[in-house]
């Protein structure tokens, strides 16, 4: 595509033209372009939105049959992203994670092997599926305790020892913003004749900028999805889709997309797509300058305040030996992932400080804090940030009621694994629900040995750490109580406090 091309934004302008032609409607929306709120109840600021905010008549195409200007605007996308098909997602990159499992695994009973460590959509998918899950625990980054994806060699493993294997599928980078090249992966996966499936939701402007890491298209991944809300500069709730390859059915994968996705996608929603698109082809790299700028900013200032340590890849020694086995070799820059040095706060309290001083992180967990900058951040942001990291510095930081379960959890993962290189029995998932005559209600402190009867999810970052037919381990015990303990907050569990837990009754098997 020529550069003139690759300047356009078909929907955004497909959009425009509407609300300056000024047609009559007679067809849904019923705010109609936002007149029924005209008078005494007024829209505020969404009267400008509803302006623009149309569904499938002549000239603005169909998400689900893209003919004009939607198929315009993925074409583009794939060429600005690097892949030989692009499918916007209106429902997030959880829309994307259904569609891609339920693509790869269209029968129950198929075997996809994955990493234990992904988001509660993978889990859905798997739920929706029926699939019967061979999972790999991830390598855990000795300094941080954080996990990151299973090493090349175990994803070999459970090829393996599963040569049915549908698909693999692994989250890259993690919610941290850490990661490792994909590329061996990519050739494992491709040597057994299976496609590498990548969660990249945090990593959409990975390859568009020479200090960002390379993207999973770039390594060879068959499908990608990508939260462009994330990480780029698309309204919350776009994302994409991309494919390369011939080892996944296209149709297919289109018909599995029109059942996960609404069949009345916000239009305002797919230009946010089409405009962030349009940045990184009109401006390429020169759209991360000042982002960057404002990164080497705050790292700058952090490395004069000892306090505070920063996640990073582990250093070598002189002679170029590594200091622990690499769990992860590439940073995220835009995610600047701190904690207390000092372990007084931890990552929930000190997140609420820097709240209280106007600085809202992204997440945190029981030691971490997750700071996340991106193309829109300017050096004032970190100054200002830094600005507030002195300031909780020089207050009274003796221990608060959440910071004191912090120690005995720090090198324990956010999911139930043993830190070894370790391939699960096929797992069997289904929408079968848990009836109530199967299970109780028990305190979290009893429930070691017992098996989960619901999932139980950290929001953020929404990766569960139990689902049900799971066993509760001491560990995982431990790791659930510190996070209520520091004002975790948690999904899908009866309990959000998380003070009692649902297993299944021992008559049902559920003690073990």
């Amino acid at each position: 595509m020529n550069k003139l091309q690759r300047c356009r934004a078909p929907v955004y302008e497909m959009l425009e033209q509407y609300r300056i032609v000024g047609n009559i409607s007679y067809h849904v929306p019923g705010h109609k372009n936002g007149a029924a709120y005209d008078g005494v109840e007024g829209a505020g600021y969404l009267d400008e939105v509803m302006k623009y905010d149309v569904t499938e008549i002549t000239g603005t195409d169909d998400l689900h049959h893209p003919e004009g200007v939607i198929k315009e605007a993925q074409e583009l996308a794939a060429d600005c992203f690097g892949a030989e098909e692009s499918f916007f997602l209106v429902g997030g990159s959880t829309a994307g994670n259904l569609a891609l499992i339920l693509t790869a695994c269209p029968e129950p009973g198929m075997i996809l092997i994955l990493q234990r460590n992904v988001h509660k959509s993978v889990i859905h998918g798997l739920m929706l599926a029926g699939v019967r899950a061979v999972f790999v625990e991830p390598l855990i980054d000795p300094l941080s305790g954080l996990a990151v994806a299973p090493a090349a060699e175990a994803v070999e493993a459970a090829l393996a020892a599963y040569p049915e294997a549908a698909a693999v599928f692994v989250t890259m980078p993690n919610y941290y913003g850490m990661g490792s090249d994909l590329a061996p992966l990519a050739r494992i996966c491709h040597d057994s004749g299976v496609p590498l499936l990548v969660d990249e939701a945090h990593g959409a402007h990975y390859g568009q900028h020479p200090a960002l890491p390379a993207g999973a298209l770039a390594c060879g991944a068959d499908g990608v999805v990508q939260s462009t809300h994330k990480m780029l500069t698309a309204m919350t709730m776009g994302a994409m889709l991309h494919v390369q390859g011939q080892r996944l059915d296209r149709a297919l994968l289109s018909q599995r997309l029109a059942m996960v996705q609404s069949s009345s996608p916000s239009y305002p929603m797919m230009a946010s797509l089409d405009l962030a698109r349009r940045l990184l082809h009109s401006r390429g790299s020169d759209a991360f300058t000042a982002g960057l700028a404002a990164v080497d900013v705050l790292r700058r200032g952090l490395a004069e305040l000892p306090r505070y340590g920063l996640v990073q890849p582990v250093e070598q020694l002189h002679d170029g030996t590594p200091l622990h086995k690499a769990a992860y070799e590439m940073q995220d820059p835009f995610k600047v992932v701190i904690y207390d040095a000092t372990g007084v706060l931890g990552g929930f309290e000190l997140q609420r400080r820097l709240e209280a001083k106007g600085c809202v992180p992204e997440m945190s967990d029981d030691r971490h804090v997750v700071l996340l900058f991106s193309l829109g951040s300017k050096a004032e942001d970190a100054a200002r940030l830094l600005q507030a990291l002195r300031e909780i510095e020089s207050e009274d930081t003796s221990e608060s009621p959440h910071t004191a379960a912090i120690s005995e959890s720090r090198n324990i993962s956010t999911w139930n694994n043993l830190n070894v290189l370790q391939i699960s029995a096929p797992v069997p998932f289904s929408l079968k629900p848990v009836t109530a005559n199967e299970v109780e209600s028990i305190n979290l402190e009893h429930s070691v040995g017992r098996v989960a009867a619901e999932m139980v999810i950290p929001y953020p970052p929404g990766i569960p750490l139990l689902y049900p037919g799971e066993v509760i381990t001491d560990q995982i015990q431990q790791r659930l109580t510190g996070l209520a303990y520091g004002g975790a907050k948690f999904q899908a569990c009866a309990d959000p406090v998380l003070q009692r837990i649902k297993v299944y009754n021992i008559q049902k098997g559920g003690e073990v």
